[in-house]
C-alpha cells in the first residue's frame, strides 16, 4: 500500500509538470503527438486532434511529446518551427506548473493547520538576545538581509550559514505593529554538544538532523533516523526527548541510544563533545496558527517559496562540496520516506498523514521545478538556454549539434539515475 502511494504521489506531480508542457504547446498551435499518463506498456489510448493520449502501465510519472523538437520535421505545427517565445513558454510552463500545484498543495496545508510564525517567545536574562533588544513577541522578518516568513526560516538561514564566530547579526523584527532594527552578538560558550537538531516541541516521532560536526554521526547515526530510546528511557515524540536532555544535561559521559533506521532497531553509544558553540539569545515559536482567507493565499505562496529557496540553498551546498555525494537521496529513499509516513497512521492519525503527504508534495513538486529549471543539457533549463541564446541571436544555433549536446546530458542523467539509485539501496537498507 505505501508503495502505491508513493508512486501516485509521484506520479501526479510529474503528470502535472507534463500537463504544462502540453497546455502550452497546444495554446502556441504546436502539435503533440502523444500525452501520456505513466510510464511502460500502454493499457488504453485514443487519438484525438492528432494526439494520442494514453493510459500507461507503471503510475510513476507521465510525458508530452511534441513534433519536431529533437529532430528536423517539415510539417507547420513541428515544434522547431514555431516562433522561439513559443517554444520558450512550451517549455517553461512544466516547471511553473511544479510550482503551481505546490501552492495548491499549500492550501491545503495551511488552510488544516496554519503557519509556523517566526515570533520570539523566550529572551534569557543577559543572553545576546537581551543585550540586543529584543523582547518576547517581537515578530522577526529580516536576518542578515535575508528575508523571514516563517519560524523556520530561522532555523534554516542559520542552517546554512552556521555561527562561527562572534561577528554581528543584523536582525530586523516588528514589535506591536512597529518596525524595528538591531544589532546581536552571539554569545560564545564552551558545552558538551550531540550535534543534531530536532524540533523540540514536536510531538512527532524524534527525528534527527546531523550537523557539520556531529557525535551521533561518528556512531553511525544517519540524517532522518528516529531516536526511540536514550540510556533505557523509552521516547516517543521530540518533546520527550528534548524533556529528557534537559532532566539530565551532557557531561561528557557516553550515552546508549536506541534508534530506526529503515524501520530496525539498532543500539549504540554516542560520546558527546565538547564544542564552541555560538547563540543568538533568544528562542522562537515551533507551533502552527490558524489564520484568515488571505492569510491562507499568503502564507501558501510563501509555502512555495520556502522550498525553492531550500532547494536552491541545498543544491549551492551540492556543487561547493558542503553536501557528500553519499548524502544525495533519489526516488527509492523517498519512496521509503513517504512508507514510513503511511506506516505513521496508527500512531498519529489518518488526518496528519494526508496532511504530511500534502507537504511532501510541496516539497517534492517545487523540488522539480527547480531541479528541471537547471542549465543541464535535456532538462528544460537546457533547452531554456538554447532558446534564450537563439532570440538573442536572432537565428538557432545547428540543431544536430544541440540535440548531441542533448543526448550527452541525458546519458549523464541516467548516470546520475543509476548512481542514486545504488546510493538509495546503499543507505536505505544496510
Amino acid at each position: 500500500m505505501k508503495i502505491i502511494v508513493a508512486l501516485l504521489i509521484f506520479g501526479v506531480i510529474i503528470t502535472f509538470h507534463e500537463l504544462g508542457h502540453f497546455l502550452l504547446a497546444k495554446k502556441n498551435g504546436i502539435v503533440v503527438t502523444e500525452f501520456s499518463i505513466g510510464m511502460g506498456p500502454r493499457l488504453f489510448s485514443k487519438v484525438y486532434h492528432d494526439t494520442r493520449y494514453s493510459l500507461k502501465l507503471l503510475p510513476i510519472g507521465g510525458s508530452c511529446m511534441m513534433l519536431g523538437e529533437d529532430e528536423v520535421n517539415d510539417n507547420e505545427g513541428a515544434f522547431n518551427n514555431k516562433s522561439v517565445w513559443a517554444r520558450i513558454s512550451a517549455i517553461f510552463a512544466g516547471p511553473l506548473f511544479n510550482f503551481i500545484l505546490a501552492f495548491f498543495l499549500a492550501l491545503f496545508v495551511v488552510g488544516m493547520v496554519g503557519y509556523d510564525p517566526a515570533r520570539v517567545v523566550n529572551v534569557p536574562e543577559g543572553s545576546a538576545g537581551a543585550d540586543a533588544g529584543l523582547q518576547v513577541g517581537d515578530i522577526i522578518t529580516q536576518i542578515d538581509g535575508e528575508n523571514v516568513v516563517f519560524a523556520r526560516d530561522i532555523s534554516t538561514h542559520f542552517d546554512f550559514k552556521p555561527i562561527k564566530s562572534q561577528n554581528p547579526i543584523t536582525v530586523k523584527f516588528k514589535r506591536n505593529g512597529e518596525k524595528l532594527s538591531t544589532t546581536l552578538i552571539p554569545s560564545a560558550e564552551k558545552r558538551y554538544m550531540l550535534g543534531i537538531s530536532y524540533a523540540p516541541d514536536s510531538q512527532g516521532e524524534a527525528q534527527i538532523t546531523l550537523l557539520e560536526s556531529s557525535a551521533f554521526k561518528d556512531a553511525g547515526i544517519k540524517n532522518g533516523d528516529v531516536i526511540t530510546a536514550i540510556n533505557g528511557t523509552e521516547v516517543k515524540t521530540s518533546a520527550e526527548f528534548s524533556s529528557y536532555l534537559e532532566s539530565h544535561p551532557l557531561d561528557g559521559s557516553a550515552l546508549s541510544i536506541t534508534y530506526t533506521h529503515n524501520e530496525k532497531s539498532n543500539t549504540v553509544d554516542v560520546t558527546p563533545r565538547m564544542t564552541e558553540w555560538y547563540t543568538i539569545g533568544f528562542n522562537y515559536n515551533q507551533g502552527y496558527e490558524k489564520t484568515g482567507v488571505f492569510g491562507v493565499v499568503r502564507y501558501s505562496i510563501s509555502e512555495v517559496r520556502y522550498w525553492i529557496e531550500t532547494t536552491v540553498k541545498s543544491l549551492g551546498k551540492l556543487f561547493t562540496g558542503k553536501v557528500g555525494a553519499d548524502e544525495l537521496g533519489g526516488p527509492v529513499r523517498i519512496v521509503s520516506e513517504l512508507g514510513s509516513v503511511v506506516d505513521a497512521k496508527q500512531d498519529i492519525g489518518i488526518k496528519n498523514v494526508i496532511i504530511l503527504l500534502f507537504n511532501w508534495g510541496i516539497l517534492l513538486s517545487a523540488n522539480l521545478g527547480v531541479m528541471n529549471l537547471l542549465p543541464i543539457p535535456a532538462l528544460d533549463g537546457g533547452r531554456l538556454i538554447f532558446l534564450i541564446i537563439e532570440a538573442v541571436r536572432g537565428k538557432p544555433l545547428n540543431r544536430e549539434k544541440e540535440g548531441f549536446v542533448h543526448m550527452l546530458g541525458f546519458i549523464a542523467l541516467m548516470i546520475l539515475m543509476v548512481f542514486l539509485f545504488f546510493n538509495d539501496i546503499k543507505n536505505v537498507f544496510f
